[in-house]
């Protein structure tokens, strides 16, 4: 007995998601897969040519080298590297999360004038909608000694003699200005999250809070934020690991802005005390050319990335929220 055809409905769906398949295992799953095997490697610029030519070439060993110089100190500025990664990452999110999620109230709930509020909205995705290089550019002409940072503290009664003499180099004022510079913009991606999700909530509920005698504050604290439970645990999470991955804002106002080559930025960033985890392994692949050393940092982070996301589940009851409603229609 012949099988009958595939109905055309079910075949369509997938022809349509197969330049996403094609694309997320050239962009996504075949890098990680690379990087997974060059962390196990020597690879530098010494045999990079012979690996190019054979990937399987015996010029390039399989060894643990480089996990002993990340977890065994032998490399001595992997603890520094880790302290600031922390206090980056731990501030930065305390900005794009949550304080994204305070502005975002504010203006969507507070501000009752639709036009004022978009006007607010838009105002603060500027700096997202800005080219990085530009963004950097501005910020590193803010903040120069003879800029308007520095006219603004003045004004504001600050003595010439408590102001650094350079904001980008000088600890810990390069650490203050790294995270307000990835704070600033990052706190426009959870604002947009959040603004969304406040607007979706159904004006009903909040009628009926304020007609019981709620006030605006209680409104928000007891309607408003449970609902964005939701939302909170996905910009988190997505917070998370976009800093823990990214160097590019602080690549470009240490590096770029300042025309230095990929051999300098390590040196401009470590006076500065901003070289970050990713930022560290950038500099080792690109800079000293120890690619195998490079790859290896790199799987350190997307370890501790799928344990954070594991531990986010855990904490918003990631299991509970996909739950179907137990309201009846």
């Amino acid at each position: 007995m012949s099988k009958l055809p595939i109905p055309t409905y079910r075949i369509t769906p997938w022809l349509f998601l197969t330049p996403l398949f094609i694309m997320i295992a050239l962009a996504w799953i075949g890098p990680l897969f690379l990087t997974v095997y060059l962390g196990f490697t020597d690879l530098q610029l010494k045999n990079f040519i012979a690996f190019i030519k054979d990937f399987f070439t015996p010029q390039v060993h399989f060894t643990l080298d480089n996990f002993r110089r990340i977890f065994l100190a032998q490399d001595p500025y992997i603890p520094e590297v880790a302290r600031i990664t922390m206090i980056y990452v731990g501030s930065v999110l305390a900005i794009n999360a949550f304080f994204a999620l305070v502005l975002s109230i504010a203006i969507a709930y507070f501000v009752k004038s639709e036009l004022i509020s978009m006007s607010l909205r838009v105002s603060w995705l500027l700096p997202r909608i800005t080219p990085g290089i530009v963004y950097a550019l501005m910020w590193n002409w803010f903040v120069s000694r003879d800029g308007m940072f520095n006219l603004l503290l003045r004004l504001a009664g600050i003595p010439e003699s408590w102001l650094p003499s350079n904001w980008l180099l000088d600890k810990p004022y390069s650490q203050l200005l790294m995270i307000i510079v990835n704070g600033y913009i990052g706190a426009s991606f959870g604002m947009i999250v959040y603004t969304a999700a406040i607007k979706s909530i159904p004006p009903d509920l909040i009628n009926a809070a304020l007609v019981d005698g709620a006030s605006e504050f209680q409104v928000a604290r007891r309607i408003i934020i449970p609902l964005l439970k939701w939302p909170i645990m996905f910009v988190t999470a997505w917070q998370t690991l976009s800093l823990m991955a990214s160097y590019d804002v602080i690549l470009m106002v240490w590096g770029a802005a300042q025309g230095a080559s990929p051999s300098e930025v390590l040196g401009i960033t470590k006076v500065a005390g901003v070289t970050v985890w990713s930022l560290y392994a950038y500099t080792q692949a690109f800079s000293q050319y120890q690619y195998g050393y490079a790859a290896a940092i790199s799987l350190v982070l997307v370890a501790i990335g799928l344990g954070l996301i594991v531990f986010y589940f855990k904490v918003f009851g990631f299991r509970r929220l996909m739950e179907p409603s137990r309201v009846e229609v």
